[in-house]
């Protein structure tokens, strides 16, 4: 939606700064800072409860709900990892990227799924209708630096396909702005590490929504005494025993790491468009293709191509932050979504590093 509807002209002047910034190549930043942002997001990275479907043509037993990478393969090509999934083994992964001001520490995580699928069975009409190669959903975590080595967690926004969904943990002192808070961000130790409390977050089976762990009736069952997969952050990218592994680690990767996510943005084997991680509808040689398990039949068009998008590109049309804010221009976004004392009446787009925009001072 436009800038304009509530920006004053020092703002809406400062955002194009900003993006016009990103035609260039960020500049390497010196290794202590980078250490730093490293350190920052594998502190706060989150504790994901992926709910598992084992059911359904297309599931694999439950394995098409594993998280990974998109490369997970060998290969960088998108069209082929619908095919792939059943072939390879799915360590586990997380994107992750670090944009900053010196207000706050905004640390974005990309779950990366080869597929979006469907059981066949029509429980939800707007996810069970088709599927597509690809899947990546989020969970935007954000920090206040306080001077402290980790900063204090306040809030997150969660990635729900074209929605988002906002949540501070309790003792936050940020409330809801223009966005009103969906509820409460739970926090869960690792037992790889100190215990402290991380973001807990969940993520619905086939389609693989993000949500705030607790949330959905559904997943606190599935938590409880159902199946699924916790995967807590640490220095291993470990591959699920089985559909109901409550322990397996992840690895953080760099989205701007080299010959990573955003390098290779521009190849047309990986992305269909820069916004668009390339999947096709081709057949399967090692079982059912794309489409199989929706609810129209692939001879009805059910796999949708090119359909996932890069955290640069998602989007929930319905509030008033732009396409890939939740990335690119987080201030802007989290200064829409949430109020909190010493709020500054514009956001405050004094980006320190923000690498979408080429901003590395």
């Amino acid at each position: 939606m436009p800038l304009t509807r509530r920006r004053s002209l020092a703002v809406t002047a400062a955002l194009a700064a900003v993006c016009g910034a990103g035609l260039t190549q960020p500049t390497p930043a010196s290794a202590d800072a980078a250490t730093d942002r490293a350190a920052l997001a594998q502190w706060w990275a989150p504790v994901n409860f992926q709910d598992v479907d084992s059911t359904g043509e297309t599931a694999l037993g439950g394995k098409s709900d594993y998280i990974t990478s998109y490369d997970y393969d060998g290969d960088l090509n998108g069209r082929n990892n619908w095919e792939n999934t059943s072939q390879f083994p799915l360590a586990a992964h997380v994107y992750y990227s670090v944009v900053q001001t010196p207000s706050f520490s905004y640390l974005l995580y990309t779950y990366f799924h080869p597929r979006d699928w469907s059981d066949g069975v029509l429980d939800n009409y707007q996810e069970d209708l088709t599927e597509h190669e690809n899947d990546a959903e989020g969970v935007l975590v954000v920090v206040a630096n306080d001077g402290s080595a980790h900063g204090q967690l306040k809030a997150a926004v969660t990635v729900a396909h074209s929605n988002f969904y906002s949540w501070v943990p309790s003792g936050s002192d940020f409330t809801s702005g223009q966005e009103t808070v969906d509820g409460t961000l739970k926090l869960q130790g690792d037992p790889h590490d100190d215990g402290h409390g991380r973001p807990f977050t969940t993520q619905q089976p086939n389609t693989h929504a993000a949500w705030a762990e607790g949330y959905l009736s559904q997943e606190r069952s599935q938590y409880a005494s159902g199946d699924g997969i916790v995967y807590y952050p640490g220095s291993t990218a470990e591959v699920p025993s089985g559909s109901n592994d409550r322990d397996v680690q992840y690895t953080l990767t760099d989205v701007f790491a080299a010959n990573g996510m955003w390098a290779n943005r521009t190849l047309t084997t990986l992305f269909a468009t820069t916004d668009n991680f390339a999947g096709d509808d081709s057949s399967n040689p090692y079982g059912a293709k794309c489409g199989a398990g929706g609810v129209l039949g692939p001879a009805n068009g059910a796999c949708a191509t090119d359909a996932a998008n890069p955290p640069w590109a998602w989007d929930d049309s319905n509030d008033l932050p732009g396409r890939g804010y939740l990335a690119t221009n987080p201030a802007e976004l989290v200064w829409d979504y949430f109020d909190w004392p010493g709020k500054p009446s514009s956001p405050d787009l004094a980006y320190t590093w923000d690498q979408y925009n080429g901003i590395t001072s």
